[in-house]
């Protein structure tokens, strides 16, 4: 369980074993059904990356949303993005896509928008991570959606990443966006489910 969440389990164990002990069981009951929720959410399961020269893995859990050559990028360069979307019952933890050294991380106040949404990349809340890696630039954005409105950093400029590291949470809806040099040759499609840290998103040379 990513250490994030255990305030929140604490809490509602506090809540639901107050009511039980004042003898209101039914109460105390229904607080164990966020509980549950809780500790389901904030689950950090065991991920295994694969091992190849020049895999793309994919940073989060999800769906991908959205594939699209754009002209300018994080990267300082034009790009391939790949947009993920991660539900409320998606693994949240964000992982490094591949190997290599944080150039820097931005972070930008934005609006909360449904996660899903085209415009969610350019106005939402984001933390973007700028890594420079053997075969270029690599970045992804941790982007906050309407329900997410908590990015959660566990990495800072220079930090060397190996792929499928962890660096990162966003609580509840949310959604990741991914970019790859042009060249890239994608793995995935519009409406794949992908794992972070194992799904092989695509391949550079």
């Amino acid at each position: 369980m990513a250490k994030e969440g255990i305030p929140f389990l604490v809490a509602s164990l506090l809540v639901a074993g107050f009511f039980f002990a004042t003898a209101h069981p039914r109460v105390g009951a229904a607080f164990l059904i966020p509980t549950l929720f809780i500790a389901y959410f904030f689950r950090d399961p065991d991920r295994h990356p694969p091992e190849g020269e020049g895999l793309l893995l994919s940073p989060a859990d999800g769906k991908v949303i959205g594939i699209e050559n754009v002209g300018t990028s994080p990267t300082g360069a034009s790009a391939l993005k790949v947009s993920i979307f991660l539900s409320v019952f998606d693994v949240h933890i964000n992982r490094a896509p591949v190997a290599g050294r944080i150039d820097r991380i931005d972070y930008q106040k934005g609006r909360f928008l449904i996660a899903s949404d085209d415009d969610a990349s350019a106005q939402n809340e984001r933390n973007t991570f700028v890594l420079d890696t053997r075969h270029g630039r690599i970045a992804f954005s941790q982007v906050a959606g309407m329900i997410a409105r908590r990015i959660v950093c566990w990495k800072k400029p220079a930090d060397a990443v190996v792929q499928g590291e962890k660096v990162g949470m966003i609580r509840f809806g949310s959604r990741v966006d991914l970019y790859v040099p042009p060249a890239a040759k994608l793995d995935v499609r519009i409406g794949d489910r992908v794992k972070g840290g194992e799904t092989i998103i695509g391949r550079v040379r």
